[in-house]
């Protein structure tokens, strides 16, 4: 399995993100209960979000996020993806 950093940065349209979030919330929840998405959420700024994803590879994580309601409604001007190999922390020691 690998673990991916993927930052989403946020259209200018925040009544459609808006609309759309709750969907999306939604989603990443389910791939959450799946052991899929490790952690999510918002910026303080609300500009962006980090989600940290464990997948097979990147394909998979490609896939997810083409099933990510926010994907089909454009509310997300760039979907940064960085593989990430973490070393320390709490979700090491599970």
């Amino acid at each position: 399995m690998a673990r991916f950093a993927v930052e989403l940065v946020f259209g200018p349209d925040t009544e459609k993100r808006l609309g759309v979030r709750p969907a999306h919330r939604e989603h990443i929840a389910s791939l959450a209960e799946k052991g899929e998405v490790l952690g999510a959420g918002p910026y303080a700024d609300d500009t962006g979000a980090l989600i940290i994803y464990e997948v097979a590879d990147e394909a998979a994580l490609k896939e997810l996020i083409a099933a990510d309601p926010y994907t089909p409604a454009n509310v997300v001007t760039e979907w940064k993806i960085r593989e990430w190999t973490p070393v320390l922390g709490a979700w090491l020691n599970g």
